[in-house]
This record gives structure tokens, sequence and C-alpha cells, in this order.
């Protein structure tokens, strides 16, 4: 059906307007028809990166109760119900949880949630012959190539181990003893070595079956002790001593 010449006239002159107004920089007035007041608002889209950073922190939550023996080995623990403790829904609870099957720490109970691996001292003691294998290569030769005062840079995170030994937190020191380690191996500039290094680490630190829920604070104090002789070692530029330290660091991980 073709308009009427009043309304084709009517709507070549709103149409008009609208231009005359946008030109001018003023609002354009409102085309009869499109009746805007009744549209639905356009919903924003969903924080896709907030999401992704609850799973993280929950992530990093539930590693620290990993270390630290608040999850048994051996128990089942549901996504709700750990989400209720740390105050969010089950989804990132569970999202996170299947990173922790991914890493070994925890497998899936089917209808139930997930039960924690229960690991004994041979895996602990396969754990550290594998990183003595890859570490003690690089920290040797990274101890005839890197300069003292690079070294030197290191007592920072050196100092941090020594002062969370003390605390005697057995997941504060994990973390800070990771991050001795990391940086130590990041000289090497292998960053493929330093995240595979970072998660036979991680999971030479996950509890055993049979051990006591908290580690001793002197044994956290002495393995401390060895992170700051090492990097006196380094620093000095003393091979025999460096390759004597890190062979014992190794073993006493076992």
């Amino acid at each position: 059906m073709q308009p009427r010449p009043a309304d084709a006239a009517d709507a070549v002159g709103a149409r008009g307007a609208v231009r005359a107004d946008r030109e001018r920089g003023a609002a354009p007035q409102e085309v009869r028809g499109e009746h805007t007041h009744s549209e639905r608002p356009i919903p924003r889209p969903r924080p896709v990166v907030q999401r992704s950073s609850v799973r993280g922190q929950i992530l990093t939550a539930l590693r620290t109760a990993l270390v630290a023996g608040e999850l048994r080995p051996g128990e089942v623990y549901s996504a709700p119900a750990l989400g209720e403790r740390f105050g969010v829904s089950a989804t990132p609870v569970r999202e996170a949880m299947q990173q922790l099957a991914l890493e070994g720490a925890v497998e899936v109970a089917p209808n139930r949630g997930f039960r924690v691996v229960e690991r004994g001292a041979r895996e602990l003691a396969e754990l550290a012959e594998i990183r003595a294998l890859i570490e003690v290569p690089v920290m040797l030769r990274l101890a005839r190539t890197v300069p003292a005062e690079r070294w030197a840079e290191l007592w920072p995170v050196a100092e941090e181990t020594v002062r969370a030994a003390s605390s005697g937190c057995r997941a504060t020191y994990a973390e800070r003893d990771r991050a001795f380690h990391h940086a130590v191996l990041a000289l090497s500039g292998n960053a493929q070595l330093v995240r595979i290094a970072e998660d036979l680490h991680r999971r030479s630190q996950w509890p055993l079956v049979d051990s006591p829920v908290r580690q001793a604070r002197a044994d956290l104090v002495a393995d401390a002790a060895e992170h700051t002789a090492l990097l006196e070692a380094l620093i000095a530029g003393d091979l025999d001593v460096v390759q004597s330290l890190v062979a014992e660091h190794f073993a006493g991980s076992a």
C-alpha cells in the first residue's frame, strides 16, 4: 500500500528535522512511530573478569587449606559445603576443584564431591628426585654465570622465607618457599622450566596421609636457613658449597 502524499511529506519532513538537529548538535526530536519510551533497556554484559577473579581466589584459598591440612587426605568435600564456607556459590568452587583434580591434588567422587588424594612418602621422594634432576643442574649453571649483584637482589625474597618460617604457618611458608625457588630459576630465562618446576614444587608441599597436620616450626626455620646459606654461597661464587647445599636441600625435602 503506497503512502498518501500527505503522509510521505510528513515522513520526509521528520527525517529532515532529525538531520538538521544533528547538524546543529542539538538532541534529535523523536520521530513519530518509534515509541522509544517503551523499549526495554539493553542489559549490560556479565562481568566475566569478576567471575574469573572469584574462581582464582577460591583456587588460592583451597590450595592454602590443602597445604595447611584443613582439607584432609582421604576426606570428601562437596562444592556446596565449601561454597558456604567461603561465602560463594558452588560454581566457582567446583571449577577450582576441577583445576585441583587436573593437578592431582583431588579426585572426583561421583555424586559426592571431591576426595583429597592420599599420598605416601614414596610419592614425595619421587617428586624430590624429579625436582633435583631439573633444578640442581640449572642452579649450578646459574652459579657460574649470574653475577653476584644479581644474586644480592634476591635477599628480600630469602628473608621473607625466614619470616614466614618463624610464624610457624605451614601454608604461609609454602608460598614464600615457592617464591624463592621461582626467583632463582627465573634467572635462567626459561619460562617453561619455571612453570614445570613450580608445579612439581607445589605438589611436593601437599600433606602426606600419615603426616601430622602441622609441621614443626623448627623444620620450617631449618629449611629457610638453607635458602639464606645458599644465597650467601651464590654471592660468594663458592661452587662447591652451592653444590653441597643444593643437594642437601632436595634430599631434605624427600
